[in-house]
């Protein structure tokens, strides 16, 4: 297999041959032949480099409402893409095959260029590419390349992450992300630290400072019996992403018992319905059910006047009543999003 070792970016030499990395909120600190938390960032011989440019471990085809993103070009596809890896190290982790290779060699994947990726999400019809299913972050060398050239091919380009961006990688993706889905786990530091190996605060500056930065934004909370259901601190979720803006999209999913949280059950429908309305309750406009197919909390409704105006059946768009510009044909209503428009 060719060679995806490339020269790393966002990272300061220390003493001794160490170096720090400043891509994420963890800015490891790197020792010579040692990885940071991500497992794919090394240190050899005193500079820092990554390990899997271009070494993807997943390409496919998804609905962009997989993502899930609700108010970005409805209805279209986005070729979705992943190397092995992540920055986080969550117990629930649906994609633990493959994000959780600490210490694995040879790392996973097939080799591919920027260019690649670019021609064959033309050719597969999509209208975006998304950097998915682990954290982009991780291998956001090759991510920026393809940005950069998705941008000049007139795809949109679509980061699905769990939101601990460095500013400085904030400030190098921004010019080319047009959009992101941030899971927001849970609103204590608790859950992070035990469940996931991180901080939340990182993950509420990032979400604020990529929404500032004019990147579209929606959140998801993966809500877990037990854990993070509690109706107080699902309000306080909601009460932030309102003091964000109350146009920011939320999306409360499904858990099912996976990897390392194996004892506990499947979240209620009850309860995302519960977390539903509290979102609503506090003044977000778009909330929304995932992961419960035909549970309802799928539709897009016009904030002003209640009309549905994108109607869903799982990831599949059945209507969209908008108009060409974006906005709601029974009021006039502009409804929040990028490339939302309807018939004309």
């Amino acid at each position: 297999m060719p060679d995806t070792t490339r020269p790393a970016t966002l990272w300061e030499p220390l003493d001794g041959g160490a170096v720090r990395c400043l891509l994420c909120g963890h800015r490891c600190r790197i020792t010579q032949g040692s990885t940071g938390l991500c497992g794919v960032r090394e240190n050899r011989e005193g500079a820092l480099v990554t390990l899997v440019y271009g070494r993807l471990v997943a390409e496919n085809v998804d609905p962009i409402e997989k993502k899930p993103l609700y108010h970005l070009a409805p209805g279209s596809l986005s070729y979705s893409v992943a190397t092995a890896g992540c920055n986080f190290r969550c117990k629930h982790c649906q994609n633990h095959t493959i994000s959780q290779i600490t210490g694995q060699a040879p790392l996973p994947g097939r080799a591919v260029t920027p260019e690649q990726v670019v021609k064959a999400a033309v050719t597969a019809g999509c209208r975006s590419i998304a950097y998915t299913y682990t954290e982009p972050t991780v291998f956001f060398e090759f991510a920026l390349a393809c940005m950069k050239m998705a941008r000049q091919a007139g795809l949109l380009n679509v980061f699905v992450t769990n939101g601990y961006l460095s500013p400085q990688a904030m400030d190098a993706a921004a010019p080319y992300l047009d959009a992101a889905n941030v899971d927001l786990k849970a609103y204590t530091e608790g859950f992070y630290r035990d469940l996931c190996g991180a901080r939340l605060q990182p993950v509420l500056e990032c979400i604020r400072s990529l929404w500032q930065r004019g990147v579209w934004l929606e959140a998801t909370t993966l809500v877990i019996p037990h854990h993070n259901d509690d109706p107080a601190e699902l309000r306080e979720i909601a009460r932030f992403l309102v003091s964000v803006s109350p146009n920011l999209p939320w999306h409360v999913s499904g858990f099912y018992p996976t990897y390392q949280l194996t004892g506990e059950p499947p979240t209620p429908v009850a309860t995302l319905a519960g977390a539903r309305r509290i979102g609503l309750e506090e003044g977000l406009r778009y909330v929304y059910m995932g992961n419960r197919s035909g549970a309802g909390g799928e539709d897009t409704a016009c904030p002003h006047c209640g009309r549905a105006v994108i109607r869903r059946r799982g990831f599949a768009v059945i209507a969209n009543e908008l108009t060409a510009a974006g906005a709601c044909r029974g009021c006039g209503d502009n409804i929040a999003g990028r490339a939302l428009g309807g018939e004309p």
